[in-house]
């Protein structure tokens, strides 16, 4: 493809292309690999089985994040299967000479926002996890993506992956969001007009000014999602914005490194000229507080919105739906009473998500018998909202402020909606059960989850706003 206009993802999987040949998938240096106790116990089993090392352990970063408890974190871990995973990891990252943020450690967080806030994630590389939500990564201008377990152990063993080259996406974003509207609501409006499998066999890159004018954490929320329309991965195109959240991290270049890089990264939007696979195109003013209301992420309407009556083609699957969440088509959900609020996950559990919701509930106090977890993507979030005060506004107003870990959103330590209670949270998936045996799950944003638990009830926050 030299000498062509090439889009961001183009020059980006060129420049890491070990080999090509027709027929055969590509072979893709790996710039960075993030792990975690849960995918990668089989990987390390595989390399002792092998006798091999890890190739560059330097660029392999391991945390604690999937199993950890969020409560008592001093404390050993009670359930056991979660203690012997994290134990695990602890063992094969001693074994193998890699880097690890453990609980306790001052880095341990969630994967997914650990990178980008230590500056481990950067423009124009690579990066892969045992992990879907990998595509957080690609909202600093790399591509990023999550891989099988025997891929943990090819990246591993050297610091490359095989793989096939995806089809091309743009998805732009034009206008001004309205009041109330995050970034939350834009990947759930586009999930909402192009399915959960809209997407596969594509790399998404998302533009256009309403995109621009997103924060960096905003844009990681919209490419975190980026999975649950079925797409290898999303990106962003590095801009001013980019540059200035990553000057000064921990382990961002510094110096002339800093300049060096700074002017690759430049280089890297797409060519004006070049062609993607597919386009779509929307009007920010379009976009409303969205919510779901089945049990998968493309099932959402705007907060205004009745639940849709089914195609022909998805009557089956609606049914099984609104059967499992107990909601009824052409139901309004305003009004519809719920249990539990959780605020986190690696799709929205940043400062700046925690200061969007401090800022709204101040002064105001939860709607009773409701549950509120507020969880912290990484300890370094914890702290900072400690630091601005955020938690006593969170203890003011009922909510339980936890300590980092993936908590809820998945629900494999001991954070689980009982069975049949209903749950508005900010993670990223709704499936049955997602958040416990038979929980029901509508996702939303920070600000709509917020006034959800001040209310008790799903509400437009809008009418708060105003």
């Amino acid at each position: 493809m030299s000498g062509t206009a090439k889009t961001l993802f183009d020059k980006i999987w060129d420049h890491h292309l070990i080999s090509q040949r027709e027929g055969y998938p590509d072979v893709l240096y790996i710039d960075r690999h993030f792990i975690h106790e849960v995918t990668s116990p089989q990987a390390f089993d595989g390399l002792r089985k092998r006798g091999i090392p890890v190739a560059r352990p330097k660029q392999t970063i391991a945390t604690a994040d999937h199993n950890v408890p969020t409560k008592n974190q001093h404390l050993p871990i009670v359930e056991e299967l979660s203690r012997l995973q994290v134990e695990t990891l602890q063992k094969n990252c001693t074994e193998f000479g890699l880097d690890l943020y453990g609980l306790g450690h001052e880095k341990q967080g969630i994967v997914h926002v650990i990178g980008p806030e230590l500056g481990i994630s950067l423009p124009g590389m690579t990066m892969v996890c045992g992990d879907s939500h990998t595509s957080t990564h690609g909202a600093l201008g790399a591509i990023a993506f999550g891989i099988g377990t025997s891929e943990v152990e090819q990246v591993l063993a050297t610091q490359s992956l095989l793989g096939i080259r995806p089809k091309t996406m743009k998805i732009e974003i034009n206008g001004t969001l309205g009041k109330g509207v995050l970034s939350k609501d834009i990947i759930l409006y586009i999930i909402s007009k192009i399915s959960t499998s809209g997407a596969t066999g594509y790399f998404v890159e998302y533009a256009g000014s309403a995109i621009r004018a997103l924060s960096m954490e905003a844009r990681m929320t919209i490419c975190n999602m980026s999975i649950e329309m079925g797409a290898r991965g999303g990106l962003i195109a590095p801009d001013q914005t980019t540059f200035d959240y990553i000057e000064g991290r921990e382990f961002a270049p510094k110096g002339e490194a800093w300049e060096a890089s700074l002017a690759w990264w430049k280089t890297l939007p797409t060519d004006e000229q070049a062609i993607y696979d597919k386009t779509y195109t929307y009007d920010a003013a379009d976009i409303e507080p969205m919510i779901t209301y089945g049990t998968n992420p493309g099932m959402g309407i705007g907060i205004q919105e009745a639940i849709p009556k089914a195609n022909n083609g998805e009557a089956a699957e609606l049914e099984k739906a609104l059967q499992y969440m107990g909601l009824e088509a052409q139901q309004s959900l305003l009004g519809k009473k719920i249990d539990y609020v959780f605020i986190g996950s690696c799709t929205n559990s940043r400062i700046e998500d925690l200061r969007l919701v401090a800022d709204f509930v101040k002064g105001k106090k939860k709607a009773e018998g409701i549950n509120v977890w507020i969880v912290p993507g990484s300890q370094k979030v914890e702290q900072q909202a400690k630091q601005e005060g955020l938690d006593k506004i969170f203890t003011a107003a009922g909510f339980d402020l936890r300590q980092a870990g993936c908590s809820a959103c998945l629900a494999m330590n001991e954070d689980k909606v009982p069975a049949g209670k209903y749950c508005v949270s900010t993670s990223n998936r709704n499936f049955e059960g997602r958040q416990g045996p038979g929980s029901r799950t509508f996702l939303a944003s920070p600000l709509t989850a917020a006034v959800a638990a001040i209310t008790g009830e799903i509400t437009d926050v809008r009418t708060y706003l105003s």
